[in-house]
């Protein structure tokens, strides 16, 4: 019993120092990075190079720290911790990203097989598509008349074009064999779509929504920033801002960045998942 026990111990410590040989580099580095970073930042802060606060000091704001203690804190209103501000963004990102896949993927589709649409759409895809997000939120606001719409409708405008062209392309790029394949077997519209269109299009429309889902979390803040008195990590950023707590605004981006981070590496998790799966089908 003991010997068993030993073994599996041994086993485990075992397998953990080879996750760890595996895997140092991907964490150590980083973290050396960070530090080094916030190591900087105080430096700079502390001899008066940046106005900032460094971290030490931020950390000792009462405000800042209670922020990071008690981020589910709910007192009614737009007085919120950053979690709620965050998800409230979030749900607001959700719902305009998707959206946006939909309406994206689906007119790609349509411009990529009818070249005809393609001519007569695409200057008015490029043209629109230069327009900032912040510019499309007075716009927004006068035809929508209230925040949330507005405030989906930015994000919608911001995040559709990534998608739209990305899967325009990559219609476009389906080698001439598969087409002649597919005539040759006298394949049906829909086994065309779902058997090569498709798969053969799949890393184009996943760059589209990888470069979306960023483009979609700047947008809000963006929006959030404009549009006052709602719950949100944009205007909590803005209403820190015009009351002088710059340790709050800086506590917000680290937020805002990793959810950000999050979404793309999830984005970029669900391809991976879904690229493989075409592989073995293959």
């Amino acid at each position: 019993m003991a010997a068993n026990i030993g073994n599996r111990n041994g086993n485990l410590s075992r397998s953990l120092f080879k996750f760890w040989q595996k895997n140092a580099q991907n964490w150590v580095l980083p973290i050396i990075g960070l530090l080094g970073f916030l190591f900087l930042w105080q430096i700079l802060s502390s001899i008066g190079l940046i106005k900032l606060p460094g971290p030490i000091n931020i950390l000792s704001e009462e405000s800042t720290r209670n922020l990071l203690l008690y981020p589910f804190y709910d007192k009614g209103g737009t007085d919120k911790g950053l979690f709620w501000q965050t998800l409230a963004s979030f749900e607001r990102v959700a719902k305009g990203y998707s959206l946006a896949a939909i309406v994206g993927i689906g007119t790609g589709i349509l411009v990529g097989t009818t070249p005809v649409i393609d001519k007569a759409l695409d200057p008015l895809f490029q043209f629109l598509r230069t327009v900032p997000p912040l510019a499309w939120v007075p716009i927004a606001l006068a035809a929508l008349r209230q925040n949330e719409p507005a405030a989906l409708f930015v994000i919608f405008i911001t995040a559709v074009w990534p998608i739209l062209l990305n899967t325009a392309v990559g219609v476009k790029q389906i080698p001439q064999d598969y087409r002649n394949v597919s005539r040759v077997l006298k394949l049906s519209r829909q086994k065309y779509f779902f058997k090569i269109l498709i798969p053969s299009a799949l890393p184009y429309i996943f760059t589209g929504l990888r470069i979306s889902i960023g483009l979609a979390w700047l947008a809000i803040i963006a929006a959030e920033i404009i549009m006052s008195g709602i719950v949100g990590i944009g205007f909590f950023i803005w209403n820190a801002y015009t009351d002088d707590r710059v340790g709050e605004v800086i506590l917000a981006l680290v937020y805002i960045g990793a959810v950000g981070l999050i979404l793309d590496r999830t984005v970029a998790w669900i391809q991976t998942l879904i690229v493989s799966e075409e592989q073995k089908q293959s």
